[in-house]
């Protein structure tokens, strides 16, 4: 996974494991002790299973977290449309973020970074409309329980177990 910020800054990357495709995208899985990266800064130790989908369709990475030592439970960047590559998956980091915490809460991220990069950055007028749009939506869906923010993620989440125990 490789995502950077408007304009190309080095943002996050990291090694995911493919783990299969379904109707939703393609889904891939991290594991605890796994680094992550942001630009240049010290590599990071991921402390918990997780998976990732990258979505058919939409400007959006979703996360989805393992039992572990957090309080989120679905992280989803909204980005532009990623870019799936033979071996890497790429997307510009459009600053949202969408959580869903294990209490059920769902609330939205960086609104503030959104609007001064807005300005900063001079993000074309078409990109902050697909920005809040799926901004918009990823609230609507993940509140209303709608797939694949529940069930269709544990399975991938269980699935990434399973073969963590070689099964």
């Amino acid at each position: 996974m490789r995502f950077t910020k408007w304009g190309g800054q080095r943002h996050w990357e990291f090694v995911l494991e493919p783990l299969g495709d379904d109707e939703h995208g393609w889904w891939l899985g991290g594991r605890a002790g796994m680094t992550l990266r942001r630009g240049l800064e010290a590599p990071l130790i991921q402390p918990h299973d997780f998976v990732t989908l990258v979505p058919a369709r939409g400007w959006w990475v979703a996360s989805f977290n393992g039992t572990g030592d957090t309080d989120v439970d679905v992280y989803v960047d909204v980005t532009t449309a990623p870019v799936r590559h033979a071996r890497a998956v790429e997307a510009v980091d459009l600053d949202l973020d969408v959580i869903r915490l294990r209490d059920g809460s769902v609330r939205v991220l960086d609104e503030d970074e959104f609007a001064a990069h807005q300005v900063r950055y001079r993000y074309p007028a078409d990109v902050i409309e697909r920005a809040q749009g799926s901004c918009d939506d990823l609230v609507r869906r993940i509140t209303a329980g709608e797939e694949p923010f529940v069930h269709v993620a544990a399975g991938w989440l269980d699935r990434l177990g399973l073969s963590c125990s070689g099964g």
